[in-house]
């Protein structure tokens, strides 16, 4: 049995079954644990979805931004965008299958000694918090009140997590952290304007995981979501920080699909990738 985490598949349909025919992957034996992002930007999120839905438990998948704006689409709460093309999906005649299995992932997994998550965790949040705090939000998006969710979803504010937070505004913070966050203030305020490597971190923030005093840091937390993490660089060379691992190699955008073979100690992992071609993919 082997244990995989895979990075953002964002509708590659094409790689993702390259990679799993090169991992020899087997939904009866092996585990994969996916990141979020399933859908959207890439040419076949249908198909991805699909796939992922076919393999039962082998496929365990925590929710990414992508697939929350994909379910609000489903919603008529919010219209596609202009790179969107998952939007694609909800004109197939099994959409509302599709979006229900969707809308029953978790926003967190712990597993194996790792935490997973999309994009990140606040540097005040336990494992344990976050897991309850994922919980909030899956509980809303398995119940009757979807529309009105997600009419208040997005938005930027508050920027903070306070303990003293409710409704809306306590379920957006929770949604920005766990989807959108790249980096943050050393006691946690949420930046969402800058998309660039860790090394230019705006002015007074940081990268969440190198927060100081993040509770985290002693377990280790697989991440997708920021595919210019080590732009200009060897992905591999900065995967692990600070008991983190990133595994958004851009696949969508030219790059590569990379998965990580868990090891038999927590935060052991081998990386294993395929070139996402673009010019055949898309």
């Amino acid at each position: 049995m082997s244990l995989y985490l895979i990075g953002d598949l964002q509708g590659c349909h094409d790689p993702l079954m390259r990679l799993l025919e090169k991992i020899d992957f087997s939904p009866s034996r092996d585990t994969l644990y996916v990141l979020g992002d399933l859908v959207n930007r890439g040419p076949a999120s249908g198909a991805v979805l699909r796939t992922l839905m076919r393999m039962g438990d082998a496929a365990q998948c925590v929710l990414g931004n992508h697939d929350l704006h994909l379910l609000a689409m489903w919603q008529g709460v919010r219209p596609p965008g202009r790179r969107d093309t998952a939007q694609t999906v909800l004109l197939e005649p099994d959409a509302n299958d599709l979006m229900d299995w969707l809308r029953h992932r978790p926003m967190a997994i712990y597993s194996h000694g790792w935490l997973m998550v999309h994009a990140g965790v606040l540097p005040s949040w336990s494992v344990q918090t976050t897991l309850s705090l994922a919980r909030e939000v899956q509980d809303v998006l398995r119940g009757t009140a979807l529309q009105e969710f997600f009419k208040s979803m997005y938005g930027n504010t508050p920027a903070q997590w306070h303990d003293n937070l409710r409704g809306a505004d306590r379920l957006r913070v929770v949604v920005n952290a766990l989807t959108r966050l790249r980096f943050c203030s050393p006691g946690g305020t949420m930046e969402f304007t800058s998309t660039e490597s860790a090394e230019e971190a705006p002015a007074g923030y940081v990268p969440w995981f190198l927060a100081p005093s993040r509770v985290t840091v002693t377990s280790p937390v697989a991440f997708g979501h920021w595919s210019t993490l080590s732009k200009g660089k060897n992905p591999e060379a900065i995967t692990l920080q600070a008991n983190t691992l990133a595994l958004d190699t851009g696949c969508v955008w030219g790059g590569s699909l990379t998965t990580a073979r868990l090891g038999s100690v927590a935060g052991e992992f081998e990386l294993i990738s395929t070139p996402c071609r673009r010019a055949q993919d898309f």
